[in-house]
């Protein structure tokens, strides 16, 4: 299967959470990663401009993350993939 996840990551001020689309396969989706998980990745106070510095500096985490999810269908009501703090207490080799 075809992953793609395009750098196009964005603020998005309505849900305080970064967005980004992604596709696999046939599934065209968005991720979003909420502020809330930015402070644990951050050491300053996540401000829209840092979680998006964040975002980058993490990519291929929130990625592999995604690719996960959606492999799992772990997915949101909506769905689309959702990025919480619990997600980021995987072991490397589960993501």
């Amino acid at each position: 299967m075809f992953f793609s996840f395009p750098d196009n990551a964005r603020w998005n001020p309505d849900l305080n959470a970064v967005e980004c689309g992604v596709a696999i396969g046939e599934y065209e989706g968005v991720v979003r990663i909420n502020r809330r998980v930015f402070q644990q990745l951050l050491a300053e106070p996540p401000t829209p401009e840092r979680c998006l510095e964040g975002y980058h500096l993490h990519q291929t985490r929130f990625e592999r993350i995604a690719e996960h999810k959606i492999r799992r269908r772990e997915l949101a009501d909506d769905g689309n993939v959702e990025i919480t703090g619990r997600d980021l207490r995987l072991p490397t080799d589960a993501q």
